[in-house]
């Protein structure tokens, strides 16, 4: 296990900035249709960050790819016209809504006085990258939902930042619009794909019919949808450990020994990513017990499933929006340290089974009575198989695809790796050593 921390010396990337512009569809669109938000993109209104690297290309440079990336995002804003638009508050539904009314997405060109060698491992989660996808426009009141970024290094690499708030498209929405971004970036290509539109399709049931419990969602003590879910105070640290493929396949062994024997065990695949969460969930439990003090605290996990093919009848694959709703274990910090790791990985497995169509559909239910939003102690998303980074651009594939570290600090992702997977996590300084101690600990067992 390697662990990665920022560059201390590149703390500001010296960026200048060429341009700071809004871009609009390159033909008309509905600019009077209002789009419906399901009660599951109502729950996450808040941006993430996606940053690609690509190596120099000298069909490329930066003011042909500027030009080219601005020209695709304007084709692209057609058939996603709401990428276009603004979000308002309803207050006769006491929702929000997407009004599709072309009031542009934000397009910036800028250049740094570093090359790509000197700001170091791409896979640092360096709080610098910010720089390379801003999410906001100077001077500008009404800011765009989608903010998209060209910087070019000097040494003749570029990289591409995407600002975008989540309750435009979840990951594998992210992944299609990408390929059709990249699409339209080629010469006469059509999309990649033809994007579902249709979010009535996870509408909450008329009247609402809650069968289950649902401890992975919070009822906030005061209203907060149609508020930006805002970010932590306290000063974090980031760090990504990569787990190597050896690492993955030590883990899945001993989860799998510890299951045989135990007669109690339930038939359950030992998958890279139910064991990696089991991981994660039990080394933020101890370390937060560690600093806390109290073994008896209940720390609980979340994680993103998607919904697309747990429905009765099951969404297009190509529906464009969110179909993740977190799936859940709990379990108190002093139990989580004497069970082996396969009695987490089962708690894991467990949590994604659940996840039926009439639980689904008993979720958005939740959300439309209680206006809730999804919690955890600790609130895991996987890129495993997202596919991100197999994106492929007139310029090639990006030599490295990141997300930018930001200030939800519950928040921790499962990104591939070439070899094995990168965990990125955002903690305070006590916290993040003594998760370090027990994630290094867990090898050794």
């Amino acid at each position: 296990m390697e662990t990665l921390s920022p560059n201390p010396a590149i703390q500001d990337l010296k960026l200048t900035f060429h341009q700071s512009t809004l871009v609009f569809p390159s033909q008309q669109t509905h600019q009077h249709k209002t789009l419906f938000l399901s009660n599951i993109d109502q729950s996450l209104h808040f941006n993430l960050q996606l940053l690609y690297f690509f190596s120099p290309n000298p069909d490329f440079p930066p003011e042909t790819l500027a030009a080219r990336l601005k020209l695709a995002i304007q084709k692209v804003l057609v058939p996603y016209d709401f990428m276009a638009g603004r979000l308002n508050w309803n207050h006769h539904t006491a929702r929000l809504d997407l009004l599709c009314n072309a009031a542009g997405a934000g397009f910036v060109a800028a250049s740094s006085a570093f090359s790509l060698d000197e700001i170091g491992d791409l896979a640092c989660p360096n709080p610098a990258f910010r720089q390379l996808a801003v999410q906001t426009l100077n001077n500008l009141e009404d800011q765009p939902l989608s903010v998209f970024q060209v910087t070019s290094f000097t040494c003749g690499g570029f990289a591409i930042g995407v600002s975008l708030n989540h309750v435009l498209l979840d990951g594998l929405a992210g992944r299609m619009f990408l390929e059709n971004l990249a699409s339209q970036a080629f010469q006469d290509k059509p999309l990649a794909a033809i994007p579902c539109h249709d979010r009535h399709l996870l509408a909450a049931r008329t009247p609402p019919l809650v069968s289950f419990p649902h401890p992975e969602f919070l009822k906030p003590q005061f209203p907060v949808l149609g508020r930006p879910v805002s970010g932590s105070k306290q000063e974090l640290e980031f760090k990504v450990f990569k787990i190597s493929s050896s690492d993955v396949n030590f883990l899945k062994a001993m989860a799998a020994k510890q299951a045989a024997a135990d007669n109690n065990a339930t038939p359950v695949k030992i998958t890279t990513f139910n064991v990696i969460a089991a991981l994660i969930w039990r080394c933020r439990a101890l370390s937060l017990c560690d600093v806390e003090g109290n073994k008896d605290r209940v720390f609980s996990i979340s994680y993103a499933v998607d919904m697309r093919s747990r429905l009765n009848p099951p969404l297009p694959p190509e529906y464009c929006g969110n179909a993740i709703l977190p799936a859940y274990a709990s379990a108190k910090c002093r139990d989580m340290e004497k069970w082996p790791l396969w009695k987490l990985v089962e708690m894991i497995s467990e949590g994604i089974a659940r996840m039926s169509d009439e639980y689904v559909k008993s979720a958005i239910d939740w959300l439309e009575i209680n206006k809730g939003i999804p919690y955890g102690d600790c609130i895991l998303t996987s890129w495993l198989r997202l596919g991100l980074n197999e994106v492929v651009f007139p310029w090639g594939k990006a030599l490295h695809c990141c997300l930018v570290v930001n200030n939800l600090e519950r928040l921790c992702w499962m990104i591939p790796h070439v070899d094995g997977v990168n965990i990125l996590i955002q903690r305070p300084a006590q916290e993040m050593d003594r998760f370090t101690f027990h994630l290094r600990n867990s090898f050794l067992a």
